[in-house]
């Protein structure tokens, strides 16, 4: 049974096999998921319960029309229903995205979640993927980025914040800077599917921003902040026009039963999910510190509800994925299939603490053939660290001929040294340039410092102490979180002028944006959000902000 589940990876390029499928084929018994980015928290035993009370009844009927669902949503969260689209899923919506309002290019900092490279791909869409570096801990810069933007001449923008796999973070400040830098664009996209999970900043997310903005959308999860990926639902932010052109082409009845049963249920646990928010956020903390003990392991800084590592010299991916499998019943994501990523990292969903010392001792087993002792696993003797889930993204890796993250970046580029402000492109067959063992370790989006390389590769300093929080008596038990100091100011960046664009010439569809970057309210002299009541995120004695942490 075992091969039989092992096959399940060979076969999903794309993704990791579902639960239910590994499920199948392990004798009833699933894997412990550090796979699945899910809140384990949410919803409560006793939200489980009603549920199933009422299972009879929610699979038997059609739900009501999206608009009620959608109205229920909106109450909770106390934001105006034009400015609103729930959709089956992210997925869903960002196909919407892709066929209604990308016409020409889209860039996204890549590694970053699969369906913003594979999707406008997909539709013959140029994708410019603008590589995050590894020395630099996976870090965005957001005024290098415009740089590329603006010298790839892109019309549609992505941000992912924080960023998946890697859990990079940018505070909003700088969110709102690029958005403004970026207001001549045709879209701006910020994806905010696992801002939740969020601590570094109070109030991290710029909807009410997107609101009042003409060319921005802002992406939102429900399934992974609920921990009910199964159910499949999320929802944008936007100005009218542009919600209002997604939302007029969703089906009537693309959102289940159980999303609605969901939906009208939270107003009565708004205090229980935000105690399990804070719950994820404590794990996080010592998740990271226990990985971050094992010699050679590299624990990049996160803001999601998961920690991007990279594995010890010599430790190859999916060896490492099939043996913690097999020999330890722990489901674990190989990122060998995302592009500006390879086989040496793994993404590992944060979880509570006793899952988390499994975790440990079977990686300990696996790379070390004892708790942290002897070689790491040895590297596969053929293959790739890529795959992917598209032709369109085989191809281009292909292209590369090996030549990793920077191929990439030149590949999608054409000629690096021909487009002003952006490195050559490497040789082929380089790869992606790691740090040498004894260089300084690099620091990422998040302000923490990944772990220097195991002992046995030189002298290394003293390993600097973890903090260790206070053990928690309950997983939902509430408890205290301080005060998030504001960040410090810092200089605003430098952004490239936009390019001299030419004045349309002819009307624009309705909801569409203009090529200046405005609605076709907007060229008409409107503001097209006449009427509108955008009163805010509720405190704290309703629901959580938008972030999670009210």
């Amino acid at each position: 049974m075992a091969d039989n589940a092992l096959s399940l990876f060979r076969s999903t390029a794309a993704h990791s096999p579902s639960m239910a499928a590994l499920t199948r084929e392990s004798d009833g018994a699933g894997p412990v998921d550090f796979c699945i980015p899910c809140n384990p928290y949410f919803p409560t035993p006793a939200m489980f319960e009603e549920m199933a009370v009422r299972l009879r009844e929610i699979v038997t009927y059609y739900p009501s029309s999206a608009d009620t669902i959608t109205a229920e949503l909106c109450d909770l969260l106390r934001l105006p229903p034009q400015c609103v689209a729930m959709g089956n899923g992210s997925t869903e919506l960002i196909t919407w995205i892709d066929h209604l309002l990308v016409r020409e290019s889209l860039a996204v900092p890549v590694p970053t979640f699969g369906r913003w490279t594979d999707q406008p791909m997909e539709t013959g869409k140029r994708v410019d993927m603008f590589p995050l570096q590894e020395s630099s801990g996976f870090a965005l810069d957001l005024a290098q980025y415009a740089e590329f933007i603006r010298a790839r001449g892109t019309r549609v923008a992505v941000v992912c914040n924080p960023n998946n796999p890697d859990g990079g973070f940018q505070h909003k400040h700088a969110i709102v800077q690029f958005m403004d830098a970026m207001a001549d664009l045709d879209l701006v996209v910020v994806d905010e599917s696992f801002l939740e999970f969020a601590d570094a900043e109070a109030e991290p997310s710029v909807v009410q921003e997107a609101m009042l903005r003409p060319n921005v959308i802002v992406l939102r999860s429900l399934g992974k902040n609920f921990g009910l990926h199964g159910i499949r639902f999320g929802y944008l932010v936007a100005n009218p026009a542009l919600a209002g052109k997604v939302r007029s082409m969703l089906p009537k009845w693309n959102l289940n039963s159980f999303a609605e049963h969901v939906v009208f249920m939270l107003k009565e646990h708004g205090a229980e999910y935000a105690r399990s928010l804070h719950q994820v956020r404590r794990d996080r903390m010592d998740m990271s510190g226990q990985l971050s003990s094992l010699p050679g392991l590299t624990v990049y800084p996160s803001q999601g509800n998961f920690l991007f590592v990279r594995l010890p010299v010599g430790a190859e991916g999916t060896v490492v994925r099939d043996r913690m499998f097999t020999e330890h019943r722990i489901l674990v994501r190989e990122c060998g299939n995302k592009i500006g990523s390879s086989s040496r990292f793994l993404r590992l969903v944060v979880r509570p603490q006793v899952d988390v010392r499994r975790l440990v001792t079977g990686l300990e087993q696996v790379l070390y053939g004892a708790p942290r002792r002897g070689a790491p696993v040895p590297e596969q003797a053929t293959g790739t660290g890529y795959s992917s889930g598209t032709a369109a993204v085989d191809r281009l890796v292909s292209q590369t001929n090996g030549a990793g993250t920077q191929g990439l970046a030149a590949q999608a580029v054409g000629a690096g040294a021909d487009v002003p402000g952006l490195p050559a492109a490497p040789a082929a067959h380089t790869g992606v340039p790691l740090p040498a063992a004894a260089s300084a370790p690099a620091v990422g989006a998040g302000g923490g410092t990944p772990v220097p390389a195991a002992a046995s590769m030189g002298p290394q300093p003293a390993p600097v102490p973890q903090p260790v929080p206070e053990p928690v008596p309950h997983p939902l038990a509430p408890a205290a979180r301080a005060p998030v100091p504001e960040p410090a100011p810092v200089p605003a960046p430098v952004y490239p002028a936009p390019a001299q664009v030419p004045p349309p010439t002819g009307p624009t569809p309705p909801g569409v944006p203009a090529r200046g970057g405005l609605t076709a309210a907007q060229v008409r002299g409107t503001d097209g959000l006449s009427g509108v009541p955008a009163t805010g995120w509720p405190g704290p004695q309703a629901w959580p902000n938008a972030a999670g942490t009210g």
